[in-house]
């Protein structure tokens, strides 16, 4: 049996733990991160690539500013990013557009907008609700179904597959040991130390982050801590390659920088079920016509269907086990928003033991109906 000893190890090798494993290099911690490979539920996969702003925050006060201090971060990251391993991961800030087709859809979104204001308060909530004729200045493809919409600017977008290979890389530039093919067989606690098996391997470290998305609900078992995460599928369908057309990202539609457009975004309750069913796809497919009917020129080349890892109230769950000190649980589904902030903010307060206060608002804690 083998086995090696670290300060930090990271359970995950999606976008969540890549980061957080990033971070803890940088605090100067040696990190092992254990990733089962592709034969996992990987989120990172199958996402549209958004890093968005616009509609996060309700109902966890703090959330909206957690999500812009992210974006603020993210040009100076994905820079860091380029320069340490060459790849072009496709960052843009270009802000990007909610698109309504009814006036009833406009109403609720504008509605929703206000509540953000209003929750922000004095630092304000930078997001603008649209009429047909303003967004159409912007986007003079849309189609006659378009009433209106919001506009963030500072939402923006990247290659997801091209952002986990540049933190793998940029982690091993840092030297972290990466671990693929790993599946957790069992954690054991033992005072202030932690060992992980996988097989015949044992891995050892005073400090454990559990970022394995839906997995985080079983190992956490092991550690004390109770991961409230539940599977949502999202199916996407992607087109043959165009000629740009669309530079700025939409919630339902965006081009990628190769010329492929992506249409999304569905939320379904189905278990672990990753297929897709031609209704949905339809249905995606219909919205994304009645808003760009120029897409009726292009062939749909491929579809799937990605799990999303969800809390509750949709929103992150930051948890330190209280049992097992030094063992934390990462579960979000905006890895790629809060990739920025997990390696520069989250990390670090890991690493320097001030996580239990910087992110007390986003304990599981607040689903205990006994705590209020």
């Amino acid at each position: 049996m083998g086995s090696t000893v670290h300060d930090a190890i990271v359970v995950g090798g999606g976008l969540v733990g890549s980061a957080v494993a990033l971070g803890l290099a940088d605090a100067g911690r040696s990190v092992a991160l254990l990733d089962e490979g592709d034969v996992a539920l990987r989120a990172s996969r199958g996402n549209f690539g958004l890093v968005w702003v616009q509609g996060k925050g309700l109902p966890l006060d703090g959330y909206a500013a957690w999500t812009r201090r992210s974006s603020d971060l993210w040009p100076a990251f994905a820079e860091r990013l380029a320069g340490e391993t060459g790849r072009d991961i496709a960052y843009q800030r270009q802000g990007g557009f909610h698109l309504c087709l009814s006036e009833a859809e406009l109403e609720a979104r504008a509605l929703l907008i206000k509540r953000l204001h209003n929750q922000a308060g004095p630092d304000g909530y930078d997001c603008r609700v649209l009429d047909r004729d303003e967004v159409r200045q912007s986007l003079p493809g849309i189609g006659d179904a378009v009433v209106g919409g919001t506009f963030c600017p500072h939402d923006g977008c990247v290659n997801p597959l091209a952002l986990l290979q540049a933190l793998h890389s940029a982690g091993q530039e840092q030297g972290i040991a990466y671990l693929p093919g790993r599946r957790v067989d069992r954690i054991d606690c033992a005072g202030a130390s932690f060992s992980v098996r996988s097989g015949a391997e044992v891995y050892s470290a005073s400090t454990l982050v559990l970022a394995a998305g839906l997995a985080n609900r079983p190992l956490g078992a092991w550690v004390g801590l109770d991961v409230p995460v539940t599977p949502e599928r999202g199916q996407v369908l992607v087109t043959e390659r165009a000629q740009p057309w669309l530079d700025v990202p939409t919630t339902y539609v965006r081009q990628m920088a190769e010329g492929t457009v992506l249409l999304g975004d569905s939320h379904e309750d189905v278990g672990f079920d990753t297929g897709t069913t031609v209704a949905v796809t339809e249905d995606i497919a219909a919205r994304a016509l009645r808003t760009f009917p120029a897409l009726a020129h292009l062939r749909v080349v491929r579809t799937w269907g990605a799990l999303r890892v969800m809390t509750p109230d949709g929103c992150p769950v930051y948890d330190a086990s209280e049992r097992h000190p030094g063992a934390f649980a990462i579960s979000c589904h905006s890895g790629v928003t809060l990739a920025a902030a997990h390696a520069s903010v989250l990390a670090p307060a890991i690493a320097d033991g001030s996580f239990r206060n910087a992110f007390a608002a986003f304990t599981g804690q607040r689903f205990d109906v006994s705590a209020h």
